[in-house]
């Protein structure tokens, strides 16, 4: 079947079932078809595949090998010359393996259950390794693919994924954590985030459309800044995060949540993704220091103050209750205005805020807009109550449950859907 023969898509991650697949046509004994069998029905169950899974596995490997090729090709036209004609022959060759008839092969061994590979009823709702969108993103493609009656038709539907997408798991994926594994950082994709949208955010316009102006301006390539969201706890900082990646995910926007302790690795971390054609937004959640932590330094030096330029495809964006970051003590206070050399501490701590160049304020709600929200809530999730009631059961809730806010009003509303 010629896979030896591939130049750009050589080595692929998750390969094995491929580089295992001539077996099945050298061999006349049942065992390793059996053995064949087993990983390629893992595999699939696994990834929530169903259909033609030897189409999905294969579609698989194409959205996900990072190759001179695929990254050339990555959300942009395409490329031309001599790459292009090199991977012309890789998709030959895949194009020939999407042709392959498994029914005629079980036949010849004796083994029917090859045959339900070209029609498995899997599970249509998700698998353990992608959600649902994610897993559909590879299935719609293959279904083109397998409508493709040449090559070239085959590597024009692959290239329009790569332009839209984009490849590997940066390509598929729209959030990522850092891992240190064995001394070696390692970035891993979150496969489960809250599909919320701006709108479903009730109140603070003025605040989310400040973040949303300034996001737009980041993935459209014009000067954008980072972003500091601070205020009261519960006021939807997160969630606003959360809805702009979702908003600009297919305009190439990704975002890689670091935590505090993980600061120092900053640097690795742009430096990995610094040549991608996305744009990346570094997520810091809930971020502030005590007097005694020395991790925001890293920090700064990243923001701005480091010999490296910071990448055009990389902002930062934080939440925090304190506007300022790190914990200022009446000690502070008292040294700034007895000496002003003393206030070189003080001024150091309140550097890091002021290198954020848009900082967004989220107030606790009045008890007007706490009831607006509240209302708009029982609305969208069908909680049909009279008004005068409803409100003043929310009242009663605030009251015990940390006082007026965004989130004090999902949980209510989330009692209510319990309850009823």
């Amino acid at each position: 079947m010629r896979i030896e023969e591939f130049i750009f898509y050589k080595d692929m991650k998750d390969g094995e079932i491929l580089y295992d697949f001539p077996q099945i046509l050298r061999n006349k004994a049942k065992e390793p078809v059996y053995a064949w069998l087993h990983k390629i029905y893992e595999f699939s169950v696994e990834h929530g595949f169903y259909g033609n899974l030897w189409h999905a596995y294969l579609t698989y490997l194409l959205t996900g090998h990072e190759n001179a090729y695929s990254l050339s090709c990555e959300l942009r036209e395409g490329t031309k010359g001599s790459v292009s004609r090199i991977a012309s022959h890789d998709f030959g060759i895949f194009h020939q393996l999407f042709k392959f008839d498994f029914k005629k092969e079980g036949e010849r061994l004796g083994v029917s259950e090859l045959s339900m590979i070209e029609e498995f009823e899997g599970n249509t709702e998700e698998g353990r390794v992608f959600n649902r969108r994610i897993r559909n993103q590879i299935l719609d493609l293959c279904k083109k693919l397998e409508q493709a009656e040449s090559k070239e038709d085959f590597q024009s539907e692959v290239l329009k994924f790569y332009h839209k997408f984009g490849v590997g798991s940066f390509g598929l994926h729209k959030a990522f954590r850092i891992v240190e594994e064995n001394k070696k950082l390692e970035i891993y994709p979150i496969n489960k985030i809250a599909h919320v949208n701006l709108d479903d955010l009730i109140g603070y316009d003025t605040a989310k459309n400040k973040l949303l102006e300034n996001t737009r301006a980041f993935v459209e390539g014009k000067k954008a800044n980072n972003c500091l969201l601070y205020g009261d706890a519960g006021t939807g900082k997160s969630s606003s995060i959360k809805a702009i990646l979702n908003q600009f995910y297919e305009d190439g926007l990704r975002m890689i949540e670091i935590y505090k302790h993980q600061f120092k690795h900053i640097n690795d971390v742009i430096a990995r993704i610094k040549n991608r054609n996305y744009k990346f937004i570094l997520y810091m959640d809930d971020l502030s220091f005590e007097e005694f932590e020395i991790e925001y330094k890293y920090l700064k030096a990243v923001i701005e103050g480091g010999l490296e330029k910071k990448p055009e495809n990389v902002l930062i964006y934080a939440t925090s209750n304190r506007r300022h970051l790190i914990r200022e003590s009446f000690r502070d206070k008292r040294e700034r205005d007895e000496d002003l050399h003393t206030n070189d501490t003080v001024q150091e701590k309140l550097s890091l805020s002021a290198r954020f160049g848009v900082k967004i304020y989220f107030g606790r709600p009045e008890k007007t807009e706490f009831q607006e929200i509240v209302i708009g809530l029982a609305k969208r999730n069908g909680i049909h109550m009279e008004e005068e009631e409803l409100l003043l059961e929310a009242n009663r809730w605030e009251l015990t449950h940390g006082g007026m806010s965004g989130r004090t009003a999902q949980q209510f509303v989330d009692y209510l859907l319990g309850k009823y």
